[in-house]
C-alpha cells in the first residue's frame, strides 16, 4: 500500500508518533513522503519519532548491498556510528539479528567504546516467539534492548482471510512480489484453521486477530488459547 500524508495524519491525530520505513517500502517512496507529510502537516520534527532501515540498496555493485553474514561485526557497529557521529541518526538498531549477533555488537560497541544497537525489530505474532520470549530475554537487562515488532497478524494469516485457501485479489500475496512466498506459509494457514476450530469446540468468543491482543481477552481464554496454539503447531508439524 502507498503510504500518503492524510493516512499519516490519521494516526498521528491518535496519538502514534514512531513511524518506521525502509529504503525499499514504496520503492524507495515511503521516506519522500513522510517527509511530505511532515512539510505540509506542520508537524514539529521535535514530536516524531522516526527510524528507517538500510540493506538492499539501489545499485548492483558488490557495495551497494548491507552487511551480510560475512560482514565483521565491528564493521557493521563502526559503520552505524559513523552514520551517528555525521549527525544523521540518534542511534542505531537491528532487524532480525539473533541474540548472539546482537550481544557481538555491543562488545565491539563497549571495546571501542561506541554506541551499540538499542533496538531490535523483529517478526513477532501468535506463531513467532522465539526471539522476542525467549532468545532476547537476556539482553533486555544487560543492554537496555528494545522492540519494534513487525508483522503482529502474521502477514493477514491471523485475520483469516487466507482460511478457505482462496488468496483475496486486493491482499498482498496476490502481488507479484509475493507469490514466491504463499507455498512457505500453507502451514501457517494450516495451522490458523485449527486455532479458529478449536476456539470454536472451546466456545471461545475471541476471533483470530484478538488472540494478537490478550489484554482484550479474559485469563482463561489467554490461556486455552496457548494451548490450542501448541496444539495446533504439534498438528502441523506432524506431517
Amino acid at each position: 500500500m502507498m503510504p500518503n500524508p492524510s493516512s499519516n495524519a490519521a494516526v498521528s491525530d491518535n496519538g502514534v508518533n514512531f513511524f518506521d520505513n525502509a529504503e525499499v517500502y514504496a520503492n524507495g517512496q515511503a521516506e519522500e513522503i513522510m517527509g511530505q507529510a511532515i512539510k505540509e502537516l506542520g508537524w514539529r520534527r521535535s514530536d516524531l519519532l522516526i527510524s528507517t532501515k538500510i540493506f538492499w540498496g539501489e545499485g548492483s555493485g558488490p557495495n551497494d548491498k548491507g552487511p551480510d553474514l560475512c560482514t565483521p561485526i565491528e564493521e557493521t557497529v563502526r559503520a552505524m556510528n559513523y552514520v551517528i557521529d555525521k549527525g544523521w541518526a540518534f542511534y542505531w538498531g537491528t532487524s532480525e539479528c539473533s541474540a548472539q549477533q546482537i550481544t557481538e555488537a555491543w562488545a565491539v560497541a563497549e571495546r571501542l567504546d561506541l554506541v551499540g544497537p538499542i533496538v531490535e525489530q523483529p517478526e513477532y505474532n501468535l506463531f513467532t516467539r522465539q526471539k522476542v520470549e525467549l532468545d532476547y530475554l537476556p539482553l533486555y537487562n544487560k543492554y537496555g534492548l528494545g522492540l519494534t515488532t513487525w508483522s503482529p497478524l502474521a502477514s493477514g494469516f491471523l485475520t483469516g482471510k487466507y482460511n478457505s485457501g482462496n488468496i483475496p485479489s486486493d491482499s498482498r500475496f496476490a502481488l507479484e512480489n509475493y507469490k514466491g512466498l504463499v507455498e512457505l506459509s500453507v502451514g501457517f494457514v494450516y495451522t490458523a484453521i485449527i486455532l479458529k476450530d478449536y476456539l470454536a469446540l472451546r466456545k471461545i468468543i475471541a476471533s483470530l486477530p484478538q488472540l494478537c491482543e490478550p489484554a482484550k481477552i479474559h485469563t482463561e481464554s489467554v490461556s486455552v488459547a496457548e494451548k490450542a496454539k501448541a496444539d495446533a503447531i504439534s498438528a502441523v508439524n506432524c506431517d
